[in-house]
């Protein structure tokens, strides 16, 4: 539900227009340094406010209420909380009426009307916030190893500033392409079956709103290759390979080489844009118009939540690894 992990474990709650967002990560080894400033680099580049991006911009403001005495990490859990200060929930009122594309309409039959709607409530990339955060501890967990994400394209061009400014003066949004890499991992991580590194990845990868498709290595392409060209040949006795088709991964197991995987964003489903959709108070067709604060390119702010997840799954499968020695 809304934990996801076996020893790094990692708990999101709180809604986008609530007093609060936060996150609790339990499991997290002791003796970790940590202040609120290891937090600002990975939590300013999910921040609003570039161009592009939405015009609601939070402190972001970690606040460390347990797990952490004297500047390290105890062993017990860890929660960190965001305050909301920044939030006009008289723009995102579309419980009879949801955007089409988002989880107004399932949020509220799932929840028989209860959920909290304000700025999507927990379905808001708001959550990702304290992702972020555990992200952070995620990476020094894994010390030298070194996880990187970033916009290849969006809108499908590579020009991304074009493609921003275009969806702006139409009032549209647009989706972008993501590739993730990680270097420095060792030989034999990963549980197959279902802990394989490529399903853990995958499941904490679409927790992320927003994400409609991954592929690892060749991804997609491999279905059109052949064999002779697919393996990856060995180079030496390390495990290095001269190519990485595979990207980094055989049999859901680490093989010592660059793991890398892409995903696809969508576009925004809050936009300018009046959109046809249905009344379902009245039961019948309706016409939106939002004048809400949303991104035109969510895409821009979503590198460091992959970083952070692919973190978070990898620092859980390292713990794994070591509790067999």
């Amino acid at each position: 539900m809304n934990s996801f992990g076996r020893l790094f474990r990692v708990s999101v709650f709180g809604e986008s227009h609530g007093e609060m967002v936060g996150v609790t990560i339990d499991g997290c080894p002791a003796g970790i340094a940590i202040d609120a400033d290891d937090f600002k680099h990975d939590l300013s580049r999910r921040k609003s406010g570039a161009k592009g991006t939405t015009p609601r911009v939070e402190s972001d403001e970690p606040r460390i209420v347990s797990g952490l005495f004297k500047g390290y990490t105890t062993g017990s859990p860890v929660t960190i909380l965001f305050e909301n200060s920044n939030t006009r929930s008289s723009d995102y009122r579309f419980s009879d009426i949801p955007r089409p594309g988002h989880a107004d309409f399932v949020a509220g039959k799932k929840f028989h009307g209860f959920n909290n709607p304000g700025g999507g409530g927990h379905f808001s990339g708001r959550l990702t916030v304290g992702i972020v955060a555990a992200g952070v501890l995620a990476k020094k967990v894994l010390k030298d190893v070194i996880v990187k994400a970033r916009l290849l394209e969006a809108g499908g061009s590579k020009d991304v500033e074009k493609a921003i400014d275009d969806a702006l003066k139409q009032g549209d949004s647009i989706g972008g392409l993501i590739e993730c890499s990680v270097t420095g991992l060792p030989v034999g991580l990963g549980e197959p079956f279902f802990d394989s590194v490529e399903s853990s990845i995958s499941h904490a990868v679409f927790a992320i709103p927003a994400i409609k498709g991954i592929e690892f290595g060749s991804g997609f392409k491999a279905a059109s290759m052949k064999g002779s060209e697919h393996n990856d040949r060995f180079e030496d006795s390390s495990g290095k390979t001269i190519t990485n088709h595979a990207g980094g991964i055989n049999g859901g197991i680490t093989n010592g080489n660059e793991v890398i995987f892409r995903i696809a964003v969508k576009p925004t489903s809050s936009i300018s844009i009046t959109q046809q959709t249905h009344n379902f108070a009245e039961d019948k067709p309706a016409t939106l118009e939002i004048k809400g604060r949303h991104d035109a390119c969510i895409a821009l702010r979503v590198p460091v939540v992959v970083e952070a997840v692919t973190a978070m799954v990898l620092a859980d499968l390292t713990l794994i690894q070591k509790s067999y020695l």
